[in-house]
């Protein structure tokens, strides 16, 4: 690519050729058929459970965040296949070739949490299997204060898989196509055979998926529904922006479109519904609704299965954490200054980051995954959304100067290389969803704000998204 500034171009952003554009429809939904089978997708429908929804209503507010998520992924993916760039390069159309780096630090903030929370699946995996061969480790000294939440074992096993994964950044992406592999065989197999164990176990389907509903009213049931929904979408949010990381290797706008619809809603209803069925059968069998998976494999008597099962998930989920949580992210740290920063450079930054988002705090229950994580970012994700869509499809119809989304001095420079138009407009989506986020981690007392200002927090990613949206388009009608 010629007349490129060296401070917006690296090998790593630059356009991908026709010729290397090899990504079909098969291969899209092998992603994400990949991507939904992980512990957080099993974590995320019986979450639901343990809230108190059934089987039916868990699964359809699953499949009906899954649908409406889809969306945002298929539109922005659109300039992904059509030019061939990452995600951070296509925020400059919008944002500025400077102000492109809100957006990608907001994202790769997000990714850093989600690699957290991953790595500290995978490693309290390897501790529940040593722990079944070696059950003092559970008594250790402890040696972090109270206030961190965390055992000194399992912070140990945290630890060594975190360096494993930062070695397999060291060692590069390609080995990570060994991992899917693995990964697509086994973990299916794993969560079938889970399926049986629980049908079984819980006397057949009949008991299991008779369990009610908690709720004894329906205006119990919509206040639990629409922020779970607002969960549902949040929980692929960060996939929604980066997702022409992606579809920048498509052969056709056909395949990215067909290949996600193909696998992403069905997958994750798939894979959710054994996790609300394993959920459910865990009340009747133990007495007690167990949600975390890996605490429910840890019940089991069996040490070689408890060990086969804690190694797949730690495989697996090191497969998963590489593609999902290191890829983008490093792209977007390498938009920060792509001469300095690779992708090693990126992985390594996200690695320690997501130590100190505490990701066991995140996951600690039920409603901190939804209320606290989920809903949160997806508050700052959504207005994102909401501008790069209507600058891509409403103000710019869809075309972009690829020469100038690498150039300081170009239609994307806007102002110093911030356009403050799409500024305000995130800042506009942001504010609405803030005060319900303070009440919803109790910094302040929810009757600081009017309940239906402290309520809008339940739909976090529209609001955001619809405000954001709206004051862009408003701002930028006039302008190109």
């Amino acid at each position: 690519m010629q007349n490129t500034n060296n401070k917006l171009y690296s090998e790593d952003l630059a356009p991908i050729s026709q010729s290397q554009r090899t990504w079909n429809t098969w291969n899209y939904a092998a992603l994400w058929i990949s991507m939904s089978l992980c512990i957080p997708t099993y974590m995320l429908a019986s979450s639901l459970i343990s809230g108190g929804m059934n089987w039916w209503q868990a699964i359809l507010t699953i499949f009906i965040g899954n649908t409406i998520v889809l969306i945002p992924m298929i539109l922005n993916g659109h300039a992904g296949a059509k030019y061939g760039i990452p995600f951070p390069v296509l925020a400059r159309a919008s944002f500025g070739v400077a102000g492109a780096n809100i957006p990608a630090m907001l994202r790769a903030i997000v990714a850093c949490g989600w690699f957290g929370i991953q790595t500290w699946i995978g490693g309290y995996a390897l501790y529940l299997m040593f722990k079944v061969w070696m059950p003092a480790i559970e008594t250790w000294p402890q040696i972090f204060p109270a206030s961190f939440g965390l055992q000194t074992a399992p912070a140990l096993f945290f630890f060594l898989f975190w360096l494993l994964n930062m070695y397999v950044v060291y060692l590069g992406v390609d080995i990570i196509k060994k991992l899917l592999v693995f990964k697509a065989f086994f973990l299916p197999a794993a969560a079938l055979a889970l399926l049986f164990w629980a049908i079984s176990a819980g006397n057949g389907l009949g008991p299991i998926l008779s369990q009610p509903s908690k709720f004894a009213t329906a205006a119990q049931f919509w206040d639990y529904f629409f922020p779970a929904l607002t969960g549902m979408v949040g929980f692929w949010a960060t996939l929604s922006l980066n997702i022409p990381d992606f579809t920048r290797y498509a052969v056709s706008q056909r395949a990215q479109v067909t290949g996600q619809a193909i696998g992403l809603p069905p997958s994750m209803t798939l894979f959710s519904f054994i996790g609300v069925v394993v959920t459910s059968a865990t009340f009747i069998i133990y007495g007690e609704t167990i949600w975390d998976p890996l605490v429910l494999a840890g019940k089991f008597e069996s040490k070689l299965l408890v060990s086969v099962a804690m190694i797949a998930v730690a495989i697996s989920t090191l497969a998963t954490n590489i593609a999902a949580n290191i890829v983008s992210p490093a792209n977007d740290f390498a938009n920060l200054s792509p001469s300095k920063i690779n992708f090693r450079t990126g992985g390594y930054i996200t690695g320690v980051l997501g130590i100190l988002i505490f990701p066991w705090k995140l996951i600690a229950d039920p409603t901190g995954y939804i209320f606290t994580w989920l809903i949160a970012y997806s508050s700052l994700l959504g207005p994102i959304g909401g501008i790069m869509i209507v600058d891509y499809f409403f103000i710019r119809k869809k075309e972009l100067s690829l020469i100038d989304l690498y150039q300081t001095q170009g239609a994307y420079t806007y102002n110093n290389g911030f356009n403050r138009a799409a500024v305000v407009a995130l800042l506009c989506g942001i504010a609405p969803n803030v005060p319900g986020f303070l009440i919803a981690i109790n910094a302040i007392n929810k009757n600081s704000f009017p309940e239906w200002i402290a309520h809008l927090y339940n739909y976090a990613w529209f609001v955001g998204f619809a405000v954001a949206g709206i004051v862009y388009w408003g701002m930028m009608k006039n302008r190109k």
